[in-house]
């Protein structure tokens, strides 16, 4: 099933492939469609609202499968369209080596939520940041890259006696405000995640380890599959993304740099990214 706002492409095949049904349901028809058919398995790209919809057709009895949309993509054969994307999902979750995402809980999203919303606020505070840089430049003010350099900006705006000119000063203020204001967003939220690292035995568990801290460790028990789903510990490095890019043929192995290949909104692998790039030399990321 391709899932969509409000239309939804269904794509019915038997076990050898042969199409039994295509249908276009409306959003409000989905689930009585789907209760009217016999027990079987509907898979679906994980995507956003995948997972409710999961959870709700499997109370239907139904088998739900959830397929990363990078797996069903080799499987569309030419002209996309709902439908021929609803035949791709199909065709791919026949396959006997496809891998299948697991289906969140609502307690898990919820969990989940606060790093992606921390993660839109640092991103709208360096655009923030990235426009008072840009203005204060074409005046001739300029500071060194980072974040605690911005404060030399920002007393420039501040001072009167500063060359920025009178007109500009009102308007620069308001950016200044935003990014005050920001900052004490992601301080609230990195406030949350500390509490949310005290009270989970499972973050304080991981904050044992070294180079990880509270905003990771409680990423990871939020955002990371059930340990029962690897067999082993390379399998999660491969999941995370802690393993080569693979460019070889004919015999010849060729390995490039580590893929941080996982789920792009992940928290775990954003701050993962930043720890790597930090290095040891800053410490634990707390």
């Amino acid at each position: 099933m391709d899932l969509a706002k409000n239309l939804f492409q269904a794509h019915g095949s038997d076990a050898l492939g042969a199409v039994l049904f295509r249908k276009k349901l409306r959003r409000d028809h989905v689930l009585e469609f789907l209760a009217s058919q016999p027990a079987c398995t509907v898979a679906m790209e994980a995507c956003a609202g995948s997972h409710y919809w999961a959870r709700e057709i499997a109370k239907l009895g139904h088998d739900v499968r959830l397929i990363a949309p990078g797996y069903v993509k080799p499987f569309v054969k030419r002209q996309k369209n709902d439908a021929a994307d609803a035949e791709a999902i199909c065709e791919a979750a026949q396959r006997p080596t496809m891998r299948f995402v697991a289906v969140k809980s609502e307690e898990e999203q919820a969990a989940a939520m606060v790093f992606r919303v921390r993660d839109l606020v640092v991103r709208q505070r360096t655009q923030t940041i990235n426009a008072v840089r840009g203005h204060l430049a074409e005046f001739g003010l300029l500071a060194a890259q980072g974040l605690f350099h911005v404060t030399k900006l920002v007393a420039a705006i501040e001072d009167k006696d500063s060359a920025i000119p009178e007109a500009a000063r009102p308007i620069l203020s308001l950016l200044v405000e935003q990014l005050r204001s920001l900052d004490e967003r992601v301080a609230m939220l990195d406030r949350e995640i500390a509490r949310r690292a005290r009270e989970d035995a499972e973050a304080r568990r991981l904050m044992t380890i070294p180079g990880i801290g509270p905003i990771t460790a409680t990423a990871l028990a939020a955002l990371a599959p059930s340990a029962a789903t690897f067999k082993r510990g390379r399998d999660f490095a491969s999941w995370l993304g802690l393993t080569p890019l693979q460019r070889s043929t004919g015999g010849k192995q060729k390995l490039g740099e580590t893929s941080r290949r996982t789920n792009a909104a992940s928290a775990a692998d954003h701050w993962g990214q930043r720890y790597r790039a930090l290095g040891n030399a800053q410490g634990r990321d707390g």
